[in-house]
């Protein structure tokens, strides 16, 4: 896509003030498939849409171990992913080989953030048309960071990236308030209602996400698809019981609905949409 003489190099201005080209790495996170972070006091989970390219090929990875401590979730172009993600373990391999500790998440982040605002200052190179997720956990508790390829780094209790990625933000957004008194289960449990969310009309099942998971005294792992699917079957079967409990419930309600002497036909009623939405409702 070519816009105007303003986009032929990373390192030129447009007249309102913006490099286009930067804002064209920007715009292939958003097309890549989804990534989603949550964080709580004692964990952070991150979550992936895995989609392939054709129904021949297999669906590439995109949850990756750093470290112990350190994980990361992409969206964008994974190629360079893969390139940031050796990057980021050979810092975290020298840094634990000269201070003999673990590399803290924050300065590993800016580390990432600095070299790809390098990428935006020089006309030979391009930016890294990927989006980070980066979970971690240090001295100071877990932490949910975000490297954008801009160079931008922002810290957040919860976040989603790529494209659909706007349904999984507003669930995220409505939830976030409880996801640090959660436990493991019940943050794997949010991260899954938010893929859910992004996915639409597609059924969710371990073949089509990806969850990892790095917490207090828990290194940083990506769950196989075995446990993935024990969380996704028990997600449905909550969902069944919660759905079956407001129908029961609704029942009991109609049948209570008596008129009363003197007022006809106004009884006293609860109206089915007056029930708080659900969490699946967006």
């Amino acid at each position: 896509m070519f816009r105007n003489q303003y986009d032929t190099d990373v390192t030129t201005w447009s007249p309102a003030g913006r490099l286009h080209q930067v804002e064209y790495a920007m715009e292939a996170v958003k097309q890549g498939s989804a990534a989603i972070g949550l964080r709580s006091k004692t964990y952070v989970v991150l979550a992936t849409v895995n989609k392939a390219s054709s129904e021949l090929s297999a669906h590439q990875k995109k949850l990756f171990k750093i470290d112990n401590h350190i994980g990361i979730a992409m969206a964008g172009l994974t190629a360079d992913g893969r390139v940031l993600s050796r990057y980021m373990r050979s810092e975290c391999i020298n840094h634990h080989f000269v201070f003999e500790s673990p590399l803290p998440v924050g300065r590993l982040v800016v580390q990432v953030a600095d070299k790809a605002q390098v990428c935006t200052q020089r006309s030979w190179k391009r930016p890294y048309g990927v989006g980070l997720l980066v979970a971690g956990l240090d001295e100071a508790g877990p932490h949910l960071y975000y490297n954008c390829p801009s160079g931008n780094y922002a810290e957040y209790h919860a976040f989603a990236i790529g494209s659909r990625s706007q349904a999984a933000k507003t669930y995220l957004e409505r939830k976030f308030e409880t996801f640090m008194e959660c436990t493991k289960e019940e943050l794997i449990r949010h991260a899954l209602f938010a893929v859910k969310e992004s996915l639409q009309e597609e059924e969710l099942s371990s073949g089509n996400c990806g969850v990892a998971v790095v917490g207090i005294d828990e290194p940083f792992v990506v769950l196989d698809p075995k446990t993935l699917q024990a969380y996704i079957e028990a997600l449905d079967s909550g969902k069944d019981e919660m759905q079956t409990m407001e129908e029961t419930g609704t029942d009991d309600r109609q049948s209570s609905q008596v008129p009363q002497e003197g007022t006809g036909s106004r009884g006293i009623s609860v109206g089915a949409n007056e029930d708080t939405p659900t969490d699946m409702e967006t």
